[in-house]
């Protein structure tokens, strides 16, 4: 929340201790009514940041840390930091976790009270604390998703025909589904090839076995999201309603009761288990601007789990990587949120951090920032993207886009390293694991990114050669493996636009799987306008379709990699693309079914494992 002045002049009071501190303490058990000291630590964080940005704008202090003890600080809204004055612009802000223990910054709210009904399921009534409020998407019993009650339990349904419009209606195979008593709230959940749409049921006619939705399925813009142009027969699944209600760790809230309705198994009593759902829309979010940046604030050891993030009134109509169709609005595309992120930031660091149960994205280094690093840190159960780095192409400067009229509002330099990134698009299956847009210098170094319905890594956003600012972006010693679970037409590395400098290197990739969509899924796929990328050492296998793809690609280097293909795929395959473009050099290509391919395969495992071993060993 941001510094309100009746807060700062309570602080100004105790400053008696505070003014020659350099550290501040926080505890759960704590009181803001203190001073800060370890021996009388503040309660909440956002007292600990007020203290804290009073004493950097002194200029008694240039580094200020923030101790924070063990235990849950709960937030209704995200802590807003903004840029210091002026002179204190080089001060030094860290927020860090004592040493053994694990604070965690909490935008969740317990539900208790829970009481078993006589249809056998569990029931809560509303917090006050949510009175009001009739979104909830997601609930989390012990840290773990709930499923909010869906049918089909598992899997999927599939669309029989399209209707006239092709947008708005679907017929489907009688009796495919329990047809609910009423329909509101019920949602519709639809593939394509490489996003999904999620957007209320309007009618269901059971006569016709017809089903409608309240607005267009699928993205307005571009005009090929219809929903016959993917899969012969699109997957699809329904939700939200008590219908179907009817597997263990199920959920549903029910707006006009005021309650929460949760299955169990026999023998597990929620009352004796922490369930929660998301209440902040966000939990950091840093804003400075474009000659006044936020720099240098650090966060060290921290987890920060739940955020909210509720889809617009005419639904979430994905486009690519978390970029939806807004509704009501029409001009350009919208991006699902972040619980953490920065615009106009520099110097932003996360290490050694946990993030996790998020309604949204996880972190986002937006418009203009630079020298931001997220590092040592873990990623799981985020509903959207994982990381995101930069920014589409839609914003405008002077009535131009950005990128051709302020290039030099990049975001630059940022780096992403040592991380695990895993079951992030939980909810929105197009998401990416590290997103980054138009952006520059980044380095994506040395994660582990697995478990994901679509790609591991996604760089570029521009589907074209034109040049953009763009430019020396690494990828580089990552273990990606077991994606594209849901999705099609993706990869463990997908790279596209003209990105001079920009190298993909040394990356493991395996357990690609192929789904129903049109197009293929890739170890690495590189997309419209690729250009001016190297492609070398990088161990690709275990992959349903070819190691490498290029499509409408122009003039690439490609050498020194191993690519194991198998059911008689090329080890590249290019898609409108002049396999004379691409340059390769001394690669090493292998059949399954050819005597040597499982000896070589494990001989390349093995020399892979062995330079990770050493660049681990060189990092400590």
């Amino acid at each position: 929340m941001r510094l309100k002045p009746v807060i700062l002049f309570f602080f100004l009071v105790h400053l008696s201790f505070a003014i020659t501190a350099k550290d501040i303490y926080v505890s759960p058990f704590g009181n803001d009514s203190q001073d800060g000291s370890k021996k009388f630590p503040l309660k909440t964080i956002t007292s600990a940041q007020v203290m804290a940005s009073s004493l950097l704008e002194t200029g008694k202090e240039s580094e200020i840390t923030v101790w924070l003890a063990g235990g849950t600080y709960p937030i209704s809204e995200a802590l807003v930091f903004e840029s210091f004055s002026p002179s204190r612009e080089n001060a030094i802000l860290v927020f860090k976790a004592k040493k053994g223990e694990t604070p965690i910054i909490s935008g969740g709210v317990e539900l208790t009270g829970w009481r078993r009904n006589e249809e056998g399921f569990w029931e809560a009534q509303l917090p006050e604390l949510l009175e009001g409020q009739e979104s909830f998407r997601e609930l989390f019993i012990g840290g773990k998703r709930a499923i909010r009650a869906r049918f089909p339990n598992e899997g999927f349904l599939n669309v029989k025909k399209a209707g006239e419009d092709r947008r708005t209606n679907f017929f489907f195979e009688k009796n495919d589904f329990p047809i609910p008593v009423d329909f509101a709230g019920l949602e519709l959940v639809f593939l394509h090839d490489w996003s999904i749409s999620r957007i209320e049921v309007k009618e269901i006619d059971s006569a016709n076995n017809q089903l409608f939705t309240v607005d267009s399925i699928g993205a307005k813009s571009p005009a090929f999201f219809t929903i016959d142009n993917w899969e012969p027969n699109p997957r699809y699944f329904l939700e939200n309603t008590l219908e179907f209600l009817d597997s263990d760790y199920e959920w549903i809230f029910l707006n006009d009761q005021n309650k929460f309705l949760l299955k169990l198994p026999q023998g597990v009593n929620p009352n004796e288990q922490q369930v929660v759902v998301p209440f902040s829309e966000g939990l950091i979010s840093i804003i400075g601007a474009e000659n006044q940046p936020v720099k240098n604030i650090r966060f060290e050891g921290i987890t920060f789990q739940y955020s909210k993030w509720a889809i617009p009134e005419k639904g979430y109509c994905g486009v690519q990587a978390c970029h939806f169709d807004p509704r009501p609005s029409s001009k350009g595309w919208a991006v699902v949120p972040a619980a953490i992120s920065s615009v106009w930031a520099e110097n932003i660091s996360f290490s050694g951090c946990s993030f996790k149960n998020f309604g949204g994205s996880g972190i986002w280094f937006g418009t203009g920032s630079k020298n931001c690093q997220v590092v040592d840190s873990e990623l799981s159960d985020i509903s959207g993207n994982g990381i995101m780095i930069g920014e589409g192409q839609d914003r405008e400067v002077n009535g131009e886009p950005w990128w051709t009229s302020a290039p030099d509002q990049v975001a630059l330099g940022n780096t992403i390293e040592n991380c695990t990134v895993s079951q992030v698009g939980a909810q929105f299956y197009g998401a990416v694991g590290i997103w980054c847009g138009l952006t520059a210098e980044t380095m994506i170094t040395n994660n582990h990114i697995f478990n994901l319905p679509y790609t591991g890594v996604s760089v570029g956003w521009m589907w074209s050669p034109v040049a953009t600012p763009s430019r020396q972006n690494i990828i580089a010693g990552n273990h990606i493996h077991d994606i594209m679970n849901i999705l099609s037409d993706g990869g463990g590395i997908y790279m596209l636009g003209l990105q001079p400098g920009s190298k993909i290197l040394n990356n493991r990739i395996h357990d690609v799987e192929v789904n129903a969509g049109r197009a293929e899924s890739n170890g690495m796929f590189l997309d419209e306008g690729i250009t001016d990328v190297l492609v070398a050492d990088n161990l690709v296998y275990n992959i349903a379709k070819s190691p490498l793809r290029f499509h409408r690609a122009t003039v690439n280097f490609v050498r020194d990699n191993y690519f194991f293909s198998k059911d008689g795929n090329p080890p590249i395959r290019y898609n409108t693309t002049k396999e004379e473009d691409i340059r390769k050099e001394d690669n090493k290509e292998f059949s399954e079914g050819e005597p040597s391919y499982n000896r070589q395969l494990d001989k390349a495992i093995s020399k892979w494992e062995k330079k990770d071993r050493k660049a681990a060993r060189r990092k400590i």
